[in-house]
């Protein structure tokens, strides 16, 4: 039997906002506990929650760059479920009414684009974190009430390669838009994933499971794999009972997933519209200014550097991996700088160093402007392709400005025409058998000539005048 794995997705982002989403703490990553919280985030008796408009404003960003319906009213509610890690002992969230239903994008897997539909994004404040040990756990508020951005996807994936396209995607589009840092390291994207097989050619779902926060994209590939192994197994060995609706973890040690619980029906959170927080009507001028607000967003930049610029498309796929490193691209163009000459040096040189060193282009000591001083003494034949590399690392190296360097390591390239008849004239008299041996037909003893004078000129020689030259000596 066939089998076909059908993948959903619950993607949970922490949005970038001053305050929290109900209260007027920091929202702020903070290495302390309990450092960042307020009255509030507690629940103090006698406090209420006082929506950020910040975070329903980033909410509707990404509902309008994922094509969602958003809706006329805004409305919260109480997710009453046993929360060990919210004081209060519920959820602020939407289920009545989310800020957007319905979306669909394209996502590049491969050389394909996959389309993939949203059930909904909805907006709600964010747990405490807890921290377990042998016989106790404890609670770290800090990130209690960071305003939390959940899109869920519909049964629509059919591979890990394309949840975790999708994945990168959504974080990519937080980034360019700003909405969110999507900084996997501090914790700010997690990810829940629902796994089902089904008869290759039905279409009636099998059982889902869950797999529970998972932190990273390449545990969310691992634990598709794990799941499609486990189930298939179940299934094949007749034991499809076994595969029951269940919620499970990603275990970083064993590298598999552990049973946590039965999953719990919608009906077992008690959805009610929260009564502390009024209806709000959303202003179609504001949707407007916030549509404005939206850059070009990564595939439509590939499309443009492709069509526009002739960048190969690897190239161009490079580059929009990050907004950091399209807005570097971009700053170079507008610096004058040539696109695939700018395409070319961030593919190679710079992304092997970043990568080298682990770093994100803008922690980047050379920004555009000193990229431009190494091209543009390079294009105007002042120095060579091999002494603008050895500045590039230079600058890196000293963290000075190029052109100090160039004259601080004598790397002006040599072009007088008379100093390079001099060596070439000394080249070709201490090379007498070698000439003959060109003249005689042995054409490739030319290169020979050519390293000599670069060799005693210590690479400094314009090498287009050196050729010029030769030829003019040889005849």
């Amino acid at each position: 039997m066939a089998l076909k794995v059908v993948i959903g997705l619950e993607m949970h982002c922490e949005l970038k906002t001053i305050s929290k989403v109900f209260s007027k703490s920091k929202n702020e990553y903070n290495d302390l506990p309990n450092r960042v919280v307020g009255p509030v985030d507690m629940a103090f008796p006698g406090t209420l929650p006082l929506l950020n408009k910040e975070a329903v404003k980033n909410s509707i960003k990404m509902a309008m760059c994922l094509n969602c319906t958003i809706p006329e009213v805004l409305i919260f509610d109480r997710k009453n479920y046993f929360y060990p890690d919210l004081p209060k002992g519920y959820q602020i969230t939407q289920n009545t009414s989310p800020i957007g239903v319905n979306g669909k994008i394209e996502v590049e897997v491969g050389d394909e684009l996959i389309p993939i539909t949203i059930h909904d994004i909805h907006l709600e404040e964010d747990t405490a974190s807890l921290d377990h040990y042998f016989d106790y756990s404890l609670i770290d508020y800090n990130r209690a009430g960071v305003p939390l951005l959940e899109i869920v996807t519909d049964p629509c994936i059919y591979s890990p390669d394309t949840a975790v396209a999708f994945l990168e995607h959504l974080r990519n589009i937080y980034k360019y838009t700003g909405a969110s840092d999507a900084d996997t390291k501090k914790g700010q994207i997690r990810c829940d994933v629902n796994v089902s097989l089904m008869e290759e050619g039905s279409n009636v779902l099998g059982t889902k499971v869950e797999v529970k926060n998972v932190n990273s994209f390449s545990n969310v590939h691992a634990a598709i794999l794990y799941e499609i192994d486990r189930q298939t197994k179940l299934i094949e060995s007749g034991c499809q009972d076994e595969i029951i609706q269940e919620t499970r973890r990603w275990d970083d040690e064993t590298l598999s997933t552990v049973r946590m619980r039965e999953k719990v029906e919608s009906v077992d959170y008690k959805y009610y519209v929260d009564p502390n927080i009024p209806k709000i009507k959303i202003d179609k001028k504001w949707l407007d200014e916030i549509k404005k607000e939206i850059p070009m967003l990564p595939l439509e930049r590939k499309k443009l550097y492709i069509e526009k610029y002739n960048l190969p498309a690897y190239d161009a796929g490079v580059i929009i991996k990050t907004k950091e490193n399209s807005d570097y691209f971009e700053e170079c163009l507008n610096l004058g700088i040539d696109p695939k000459e700018a395409a070319n040096w961030i593919t190679s040189q710079i992304m092997g160093y970043l990568n080298k060193y682990n770093l994100e282009i803008n922690e980047f000591y050379l920004t555009p402007q000193r990229l431009f001083k190494i091209i543009e003494p390079l294009n105007k034949g002042e120095i060579s392709s091999k002494q603008a590399k050895e500045l590039f690392f230079k600058v890196l190296e000293d963290e000075d400005e190029p052109e100090v360097l160039i004259k601080k390591y004598g790397m002006k390239q040599l072009d007088n025409d008379d100093e390079l008849n001099k060596i070439i004239t000394t080249i070709l008299n201490n090379n007498k058998t070698q000439v003959e041996g060109y003249k005689a037909g042995k054409t490739n003893m030319f290169d020979y000539f050519v390293g000599q004078v670069m060799k005693e000129t210590k690479g400094k020689a314009n090498p287009v005048k050196v050729k010029e030259i030769l030829l003019k000596n040889l005849v």
